[in-house]
């Protein structure tokens, strides 16, 4: 969360999305909290950045079967929260078109700035992009039909907060939706050595402020003690053929975190490199299965009451 290609985008013009100050609902969020980039478990750099541009083309699909299925209408309102560069900010675009309004939100102030130029390049005119904490947004509580976050509850520590704030930004009737990944069920066969101890420098390192990268898993008990109802969760477990980007999604993780693992301690760059180069190499090699982890995609309504 490249940019996303070949989303339909309604013909209009750009400027709306790229101003500096976005007017209206997103315009209540300008301001994220200092520490909100530093719960992030992955940091913040120009390497998590184009990940998470890639991540937006990579799991295209699944966002667009989650839309499908919620019947996300013309004219009604959505927010991707954690939109990161790109996030489903061009598939919430087009389904709510004409007459409908988008707001994407992010701690971080570079992702904000890439997201606007995203929606200005794509003419995205009903997009606004805010900067704004996910934990406590400031925006008006039943503002959204459907309030989206992909790999955020993950990221941070008490991801039930963060679904406490979408709860009370979706409308009475509305949807909240979420997709996370678990990677408690991963698998990379014939195995190596490598591979594992890469795990295990994830699993250190991204857990190390309290955030859970096996919460695929726990987010149907999140939703319902949130107070939501209707809950539906689909489970993709996806391989990928040598070549693709997401095939090598833990060695692109473990260089997001490589300067918080030396700083731990638990790894030397040396080490780190030698990994990397092991990892990538097993994973070039066609013959090789991997399933990185497994993405749970869960929705549920806000009661009417």
């Amino acid at each position: 969360m490249a940019a996303i290609t070949g989303e339909s985008a309604p013909p209009a013009a750009p400027a709306a999305a790229s101003e500096p100050g976005p007017p209206g609902r997103a315009g209540q969020a300008e301001r994220a909290a200092p520490d909100a980039g530093a719960v992030y478990a992955l940091g913040t750099n120009p390497g998590e950045s184009a990940r998470l541009q890639r991540q937006s083309e990579e799991l295209r699909p699944e966002s667009v079967a989650l839309l499908d299925s919620i019947g996300l209408k013309r004219g009604q309102s959505a927010i991707d929260v954690g939109c990161g560069p790109s996030g489903i900010l061009g598939l919430m675009s087009a389904a709510v078109s004409p007459g409908g309004h988008v707001v994407g939100l992010d701690a971080d102030p570079a992702h904000v700035a890439l997201a606007r130029e995203y929606a200005r390049r794509h003419g995205l005119a009903n997009v606004e992009v805010a900067a704004a904490d996910a934990r406590h947004t400031g925006l008006p509580s039943g503002t959204f039909d459907l309030v989206h976050a992909r790999t955020l509850l993950a990221t941070v520590p008490g991801p039930a907060g963060v679904l406490a704030e979408m709860v009370r930004l979706a409308k009475p009737g509305g949807w909240v939706a979420s997709q996370e990944p678990d990677m408690e069920y991963s698998l990379c066969y014939p195995p190596l050595p490598a591979w594992d101890r890469l795990g295990e420098l994830f699993r250190a390192s991204f857990g190390r402020s309290g955030a859970d990268p096996c919460i695929g898993h726990r987010l149907t008990e999140l939703y319902r003690q949130a107070g939501l109802e209707e809950i539906e969760a689909v489970v993709h477990a996806a391989t990928y053929p040598a070549g693709h980007s997401r095939r090598t999604i833990l060695p692109d993780l473990v260089r997001s975190l490589g300067p918080m693992i030396v700083e731990l301690g638990l790894a030397g760059q040396s080490e780190l490199a030698e990994l990397d180069r092991a990892v990538r190499e097993h994973l070039a090699d066609p013959d090789t299965l991997v399933l990185p982890h497994l993405l749970f995609v869960v929705r549920g309504r806000k009661p009417a009451g």
